[in-house]
């Protein structure tokens, strides 16, 4: 049984704390009772309360010290009520801070808008020194966190509640700028990519009942890492199809766009709307059109799709 990308991380970060003196975890009322981190090492755990901006600032005095402060906590509180914490304390200064944001996307379901975030990709990729990552699964998970204390280098990792997935594997210490699920057989056809958790799981559907489709998977969404990417794809593919868990504006497809001119990039997003109903992840992505059924109708005009997909047998129709 794989971890959630959130216990993941606790979990690897209290490995590594255990060779590595520097490292330091800093939390916004998250932690809870059962804290690993804390736990081992209660003298370099921080709770600091509701005060996400305050915490940024503390970890880079902490970074400008010598330690490695890893912070965490909600992604709209991380991306959004900290930013300019985030803009002068990783941009400007270059500490050397990781942001681990869990609940991103709007995978807290019922917490609410106040509690859902589409729009971090936008506010993060705009300021430049920062990694930024979306692991899919446990081992990503792990890797990403271990690159970061390896580096020293600002990083914002972004994750969701508590979904599992296996990640796909692949060669070597980090994840690869590209992870091809499949590379295709040239470049006649349309490339599925893959950011984050949902849209991995969504792309791995859709390959589930078409498995001839291609599928990139991007963990890495800063632009030098989306600049490598996409000189890798356009080196095999002429079309793509972005999937990914936030807002059109800002996103890992509109960058794509701009660096692949030559190319037609498609999105599958969770579009302009404001979710204005209660429920789980699943509902509230339906809610806002981020679902299997979208990405086969992005698909339709270029692929030759099964009788009845999978989505349209869930719902009933031939």
């Amino acid at each position: 049984m794989t971890l959630p990308g959130r216990t993941a991380y606790r979990d690897e970060l209290t490995e590594i704390a255990a060779d590595d003196p520097r490292v330091l975890c800093l939390e916004a009322d998250l932690g809870g009772r059962n804290h690993p981190f804390a736990a081992r090492y209660p003298d370099r755990f921080f709770n600091v309360g509701i005060a996400e901006g305050a915490m940024i600032d503390m970890a880079a005095g902490l970074a400008e010290g010598g330690y490695r402060p890893f912070v965490s906590t909600f992604a709209p509180f991380a991306a959004l009520r900290a930013a300019e914490s985030l803009k002068l304390a990783l941009g400007y200064l270059g500490a050397g801070i990781t942001v681990v944001a869990p609940y991103a996307g709007v995978s807290g379901g019922w917490f609410g808008t106040t509690h859902h975030c589409l729009e971090d990709f936008a506010v993060l990729r705009a300021i430049p020194g920062v990694t930024v990552a979306a692991p899919y699964g446990e081992e990503e998970m792990r890797a990403v966190i271990r690159r970061a204390a390896r580096s020293g280098e600002p990083h914002y990792i972004r994750t969701g509640r508590n979904a599992a997935p296996v990640s796909l594997p692949w060669e070597g210490t980090d994840p690869p700028v590209v992870n091809w699920d499949d590379a295709g057989a040239g470049r006649d056809g349309t490339c599925l990519v893959s950011v984050g958790e949902v849209g991995t799981d969504l792309c791995l559907a859709v390959r589930r009942a078409q498995p001839d489709l291609p599928h990139a998977h991007l963990c890495f969404v800063d632009q030098p890492h989306l600049e490598q990417a996409a000189a890798e794809l356009a080196g095999r593919f002429d079309r793509f199809i972005v999937v990914e868990e936030h807002r059109p504006a800002g996103s890992v497809a509109s960058a794509l766009a701009l660096l692949l001119p030559g190319s037609e990039v498609r999105s599958v997003n969770a579009g302009d709307r404001w979710p204005v109903h209660g429920g789980s992840h699943e509902e509230v992505l339906n809610e806002l059109g981020l679902n299997e059924a979208a990405l086969w109708k992005a698909l339709a005009p270029y692929a030759e799709l099964p009788e009845s997909t999978p989505a349209q047998k869930k719902e009933g129709r031939p």
